[in-house]
């Protein structure tokens, strides 16, 4: 299944490479934290590995490793504000059981 964005993201996401000059696109990543498993990373990425996947998404790659691929398969991101905070939210299916603080996912 695709990795998406909405069109929110998606801008955001282009303003972020337009300030820097560009780049290859997204990174979507996982790290091991928390107490349910596994947060999040997300990065602008200027190198796009061998074996690595790419889902185009209104106009902006998405660059996933095949080790978090499973984890993160049918994602769909969106950005939103609620006064001062901004943040990215994921609409993960592969999510099995969320860490009281909304920071860690188990899968």
């Amino acid at each position: 299944m695709p990795i998406t964005l909405s069109d929110t993201a998606a801008e955001r996401i282009r303003r972020f490479l337009d300030a820097r000059g560009g780049g290859a696109g997204l990174r979507l990543a996982v790290k091991k934290t928390g107490c349910s498993g596994f947060a999040y990373v997300v990065d602008l990425e200027d190198v796009v590995g061998e074996n690595d996947r790419i889902f185009e998404s209104n106009g902006i790659p998405v660059i996933v490793d095949p080790k978090t691929l499973p984890m993160v398969d049918g994602t769909h991101i969106d950005f939103e504000r609620d006064g001062l905070n901004e943040t990215f939210t994921y609409d993960n299916p592969n999510v099995k059981s969320l860490c009281g603080c909304g920071e860690s996912f188990g899968v």
